[in-house]
C-alpha cells in the first residue's frame, strides 16, 4: 500500500510540474498573457499607495495609454493628407524659385547652336545650364529650408523636349523628377509647372484647338509621372499665359484671350484629374492672364470647374512698384520708402483686390513670383522685402521669392539688361543677400 501510495504522489507532483510550465509558456514577453489576462509588476499589483494620492492601490486607478490621433485626412497607404487648399495655403511661409535653370531655352545666353530641331541633340546637362546657371544639387535646397523657406518653386520649359506628338523625352523627365525629389526629401512643398512654352498654348481663337491638344497630352505625361507623390507636390498648370507682343499682353488680356484661357485652365484640371491616384485630389495652381494682378487680369479669371472639392489655388505674379523692383534703363528708381504711401500703395491695391475676389470667398491665392532687381541699393530691398511679405501675410497670401541665379548689381549686357533678382550663390552653394532673407522671414513670422 505504502509503495501504491508513493506512485500515486509521484504521478500528481508530475502533472503539476507539467501544467505549471504550460502556464509560463501561456504568457508573452511583455507580461500579458494569450487568453488576455495581464501579469503586474509588483510595484502595481501589491495594495500600497505609491503615488501618494490618497487613493488607496494604485491598482484601482491604473495608467492608461492613449493611442496616437491620427493626422486628419492622412492615407496611411498612399501618404497622402486630404487637405484643403487654404489648409496648404496656410502652411507655406515663403517660397523660393529656382528660375533660368530647367526653363532655360533659346534667348540671351541660350543654346540655339547645340542641336538640330527642337534641341532633340541637346543632353540634359546642356539644357539644365544653358542660361550659366550651375547643375542644381541638393546642398542648393538645403541652403534655402536651413534658411527658412518652405516651398520650392521649379520652372520647367517642356517644348524643347517634346516630338511631334508631343511626346516629353524620357532623360528629361527623370532628372526633372530627380530635381523635384530633393525638395520632397527635405518635405519642402514643390510647384512644378510648363514654363516659356507660350509656343504650344496660344490663346487666340485660330490656335486654341491646337492648344488644347497640347496641353492635354504634356499634362497626361507630367501627372503621371508624379501621381503617387503626396500632396506636398502642386502642379501649376502655366506659367505666364498670354500673347506674347500683342498690346494687352500686359495690360490684363482681352476678352477673347481670357475665354481661351479659362479654357486652358479647364484642360488642364481635368486631364490631371484624369490620371488618377494622388492626382484625383492633388491641389492645383490655375493663373490669371499672364499670371497678372492688375484689375483686368482679376476680374476675367474664371475658376475651373473641379471633381475634387476645395482644390484650386489662383496664381499671381507682382513686381510692384514697377520702376523699383523689374524696370531697366529709363525711368527705374532704386529708392523705396514704406513711409512713402506712392511705394507702398501698388503693393496693397493688388492684394486687397486679391483677398476681395478670392481669398474671402474660400479661393487660396499664392503669390507666384515677385522680388526686386538688385541695384546696389540692399537697404531698400530689405525694407520692400519686409512690407511687401508682410502686406501679402495679413492678405493670407504666401509668395515665392523669383530668383534667376543673378545676385550680383544690375548690369548691362551685350544681349540687353540683365535681371539680377539672385539671393542665392548657386557656385558657392550659400545665400548672397542674407538681409534680404531675413527680412522675408520678419515679414512672415
Amino acid at each position: 500500500m505504502k509503495k501504491y501510495i508513493l506512485i500515486v504522489l509521484a504521478i500528481a507532483l508530475l502533472l503539476t510540474t507539467i501544467r505549471c510550465g504550460y502556464m509560463e509558456r501561456e504568457r508573452d514577453v511583455s507580461g500579458e498573457s494569450v487568453n488576455g489576462e495581464q501579469e503586474l509588476p509588483d510595484s502595481v499589483a501589491d495594495n500600497s499607495d505609491e503615488d501618494g494620492d490618497g487613493q488607496g492601490s494604485d491598482f484601482d486607478n491604473p495608467v492608461v495609454v492613449s493611442t496616437p490621433t491620427p493626422t486628419p485626412g492622412y492615407d496611411e497607404y498612399t501618404g497622402f493628407r486630404d487637405i484643403t487648399a487654404a489648409e496648404l495655403v496656410a502652411d507655406i511661409r515663403v517660397g523660393w524659385s529656382l528660375g533660368n535653370t530647367l526653363d532655360a531655352h533659346n534667348g540671351p545666353g541660350g543654346f540655339a547652336n547645340l542641336g538640330g530641331g527642337v534641341y532633340a541633340n541637346t543632353t540634359v546637362t546642356e539644357l539644365e545650364t544653358g542660361w550659366g546657371r550651375p547643375v542644381t544639387l541638393p546642398a542648393h535646397f538645403a541652403v534655402l529650408k536651413d534658411a527658412g523657406f518652405n516651398a520650392i518653386r521649379i520652372p520647367v520649359t517642356w517644348f524643347k523636349v517634346i516630338d511631334e506628338e508631343h511626346n516629353i523625352r524620357e532623360d528629361w523627365m527623370a532628372r526633372v523628377k530627380e530635381v523635384v525629389d530633393y525638395a520632397v526629401e527635405l518635405d519642402m512643398y514643390v510647384v512644378v509647372n510648363t514654363h516659356h512654352d507660350d509656343i504650344l498654348f496660344q490663346l487666340v481663337d485660330d490656335e486654341i484647338e491646337n492648344s488644347k491638344i497640347a496641353h492635354a497630352r504634356i499634362w497626361e505625361q507630367i501627372a503621371e509621372a508624379f501621381k503617387d507623390y503626396n500632396e506636398k507636390l502642386l502642379f501649376e498648370g502655366l506659367n505666364e499665359p498670354r500673347t506674347i507682343g500683342s498690346p494687352d499682353e500686359w495690360r490684363g488680356g482681352t476678352p477673347e484671350e481670357h475665354r481661351n484661357l479659362n479654357t486652358l485652365n479647364q484642360v488642364f484640371v481635368d486631364t490631371v484629374r484624369s490620371t488618377g491616384g494622388n492626382n484625383a485630389k492633388r491641389i492645383l495652381l490655375v493663373p490669371t492672364y499672364a499670371a497678372s494682378a492688375n484689375e483686368t487680369a482679376q476680374r476675367a479669371f474664371a475658376l475651373p470647374e473641379d471633381s475634387a472639392i476645395d482644390k484650386l489655388i489662383v496664381s499671381l505674379h507682382y513686381y510692384e512698384p514697377w520702376n523699383f523692383a523689374l524696370r531697366t534703363g529709363a525711368g527705374s528708381v532704386s529708392e523705396w520708402s514704406a513711409d512713402n504711401l506712392d511705394d507702398t500703395a501698388p503693393i496693397m491695391r493688388a492684394f486687397d483686390l486679391a483677398h476681395e475676389l478670392f481669398v474671402s470667398r474660400g479661393i487660396p491665392v499664392i503669390m507666384g513670383e515677385m522680388g526686386a532687381i538688385n541695384r546696389d541699393n540692399l537697404e531698400a530691398r530689405v525694407a520692400w522685402a519686409e512690407f511687401y511679405t508682410a502686406y501679402a501675410t495679413s492678405k493670407g497670401i504666401p509668395c515665392f521669392w523669383w530668383d534667376n541665379g543673378s545676385y550680383w548689381v544690375l548690369r548691362r549686357r551685350d544681349w540687353g539688361w540683365e535681371q539680377t533678382f539672385g539671393l542665392l550663390d548657386r557656385v558657392n552653394i550659400e545665400i548672397a543677400h542674407p538681409e534680404i532673407v531675413e527680412a522675408l522671414m520678419r515679414g512672415t513670422s
